[in-house]
């Protein structure tokens, strides 16, 4: 897990040269504003601020900048003044898509996917939509947890991965997002292993195979296709199905030739008088894993 989230963070540091084009746009300079920002009078009375809220510009300067030195609370609460003061503005566009970014930084997914999909509801052809939807997913790819827990969020982070890569196939965010997608949908094939590999330590075979088959049917590029395969065999040899484990492990050994699980696999064959001693089953005819079951 720690390895996943390495590449998120490397890839999410996008918003800060965002904010950088943003502030291009500025009537005032940023040394003015940070000139202003000091001149500032504090103490004012909380009624006086309503009724004269700082300039749209200074606010956002102050956002970014609390946002760059890791500030992201503070960064928040700025862009969120931006928003109740000037809701209508460019700014507050801006504003929102940076608040979200901060809240991720955060770690805050559940405030940053509520202002991720905010923004994307309110501004779904703005220019930063796909680093919207991309974010959005990265708040759940966070989330994603052991292969042994609920997989809710895993789940989650597939459908927003997927928004990510038919929305904007063509963009940076789409590539990266194909990386994690693998990942993601690898990990869902880790939780179905985990049980599978339970209902059969329990000789719950049928269940144990269901899961399996599923590995096999809905995630067979990922790296436990091989193991759902051997565990089948396996599972159909405690049954006393001979017949469908020499099928499945006929398909392992076409698919997987060299592979441990294969070699395990034929050795069950063996200890069960399915195989010649000194001669390895021949491939099968070239097909798919959806006519295996």
């Amino acid at each position: 897990m720690t390895q996943i989230r390495s590449r998120a963070f490397r890839f999410s540091a996008l918003p800060l040269r965002f904010a950088a084009v943003f502030l291009i746009i500025l009537p005032v300079s940023l040394s003015g504003c940070s000139a202003f920002l000091n001149s500032e009078k504090k103490g004012a009375a909380d009624e006086d601020y309503d009724a004269n809220p700082p300039p749209v510009e200074q606010l956002y300067a102050e956002g970014v900048q609390q946002m760059r030195q890791g500030n992201y609370d503070q960064a928040v609460k700025k862009f969120d003044e931006i928003d109740v003061d000037y809701p209508y503005s460019t700014w507050s566009t801006h504003a929102e898509i940076l608040a979200g970014y901060s809240q991720y930084k955060e770690q805050d997914y559940d405030a940053a996917i509520g202002s991720l999909s905010r923004y994307i509801a309110l501004h779904p052809t703005d220019a930063e939509a796909a680093y919207a939807y991309y974010l959005k997913a990265l708040c759940y790819y966070e989330q994603i947890d052991d292969v042994q827990r609920d997989q809710s969020a895993t789940f989650e982070t597939i459908q927003t991965l997927n928004d990510v890569i038919l929305r904007y196939p063509d963009s940076a965010y789409a590539r990266d997002a194909r990386v994690k997608l693998r990942l993601a949908t690898n990990r869902l094939a880790g939780h179905e292993m985990v049980i599978g590999r339970f209902y059969e330590k329990q000789h719950l075979y049928a269940a144990a195979i269901g899961r399996f088959q599923n590995i096999v049917t809905s995630y067979q590029t990922t790296t436990y296709t091989a193991e759902a395969l051997e565990r089948t065999t396996e599972c159909y040899l405690d049954l006393g199905l001979t017949g469908a484990a020499q099928r499945t492990a006929s398909v392992l050994a076409y698919n997987y030739p060299g592979s441990s699980w294969y070699q395990a696999a034929y050795a069950k064959l063996q200890d069960h008088n399915l195989v010649a001693d000194a001669q390895t089953p021949p491939p099968p005819k070239k097909h798919g894993f959806f006519g295996l079951f």
